[in-house]
């Protein structure tokens, strides 16, 4: 019988920024991965910083569906929404198209959605409410294509966790080890109510000391300040036309239709894939329905319980409240 195979893709999160191990990044993936299964299981961390929805898709999934993966983590669309050429629709696609590639071998799909980056930077409001909108609308898509495709599914985006400084790295983006583990024992939780975790949950104490103010403040002064001025060139321009109009629409009264406008895009764009083609060898789900579902906002995910040789599905619905948030080899 061969180990469990599990496949992490996405950014810079699953990669594991903030959890330094061994002279790399380690994250919860690579946590979670030994608590999978009682005996050896085969872990491979595709996850790549800076990575978007596009190179899920086109980069990171074709060598994933090579390994036939038992369980297939898909974290991403936050380096999406910082980026000038956001488009809801385009993200659901290829999310959509992700995870119906993964369901279609039979793998069990681990998703979840997540905080918005403006209020984890702590933006002023007229900067941080278009970045808002972005997050809900891909958390949204999240929600219903995890229903759609029986992912297990944590809701992450809200819970104390956000504001316990002590969880996140100097950037304020990244969980630091505390957050990487919160995430990997909470992965692991919800796995084992539906029997896809075998082995004892991952410890969720530290097991190296918090680094240093200087070394937070070094670490902003090179990294950072290059994310920052690559960010300055490619979202800032656009964000900040954003936020004139949200300034323009509070000054009238009428933000309210903002949010309506991008809750019928995420509903366009869900709706769309209803009707839309698939690729050789990807699952058809079913269809949503003629509900706005941006509207509604996320209904309850649904969770999946494995057992040879079949599948079951049940509803679940997991709220992070504590914390969210390797490489090729056994874990």
């Amino acid at each position: 019988m061969r180990p469990l195979r599990f496949v992490a893709l996405g950014d810079s999160l699953t990669e594991g920024v903030g959890d330094r191990a061994g002279g790399g990044w380690r994250g919860w993936a690579a946590l979670l991965a030994p608590s999978l299964g009682a005996g050896p299981v085969g872990f491979t961390n595709l996850a790549v910083s800076g990575a978007q929805t596009r190179d899920v898709l086109e980069r990171q999934l074709p060598p994933a569906l090579e390994l036939r993966p038992d369980l297939v983590s898909v974290l991403v669309g936050v380096n999406d929404t910082l980026r000038r050429t956001f488009d809801i629709r385009d993200v659901a696609a290829r999310l959509d198209r992700v995870y119906a590639a993964c369901a279609g071998q039979g793998a069990v799909l681990l998703t979840a959605c997540l905080p918005d980056p403006g209020a984890m930077l702590g933006l002023p409001g007229p900067l941080a409410r278009p970045l808002a909108r972005r997050q809900r609308a891909v958390n949204t898509v999240v929600h219903a294509l995890s229903d759609r495709y029986g992912a297990v599914h944590l809701h992450a985006c809200e819970g104390d966790w956000i504001g316990d400084r002590a969880m996140w790295s100097a950037d304020r983006l990244h969980p630091g080890e505390p957050g990487h583990r919160q995430l990997a024992v909470r992965f692991h939780a919800l796995l084992a109510e539906h029997g896809l975790a075998a082995g004892p949950a991952p410890s969720p104490e530290p097991g190296s000391p918090a680094p240093t103010r200087w070394a937070s403040l070094r670490w902003l002064a090179t990294a950072g300040t290059g994310w920052v001025a690559r960010r300055c060139t490619d979202l800032l321009p656009q964000l900040l036309s954003l936020a004139a109009g949200e300034l323009c629409h509070h000054a009238r009264g009428t933000g309210v239709r903002l949010d309506l406008r991008a809750s019928a895009a995420v509903s366009a764009a869900l709706a769309a894939l209803s009707t839309g083609e698939r690729g050789p060898g990807e699952a058809q789900g079913p269809s949503f329905g003629s509900g706005r579902i941006g509207e509604r906002g996320p209904g309850p995910c649904l969770a999946r319980r494995r057992s040879a040789p079949s599948r079951s599905h049940g509803n679940r619905r997991q709220r992070g409240e504590a914390g969210v948030p390797g490489r090729a080899g056994p874990a």
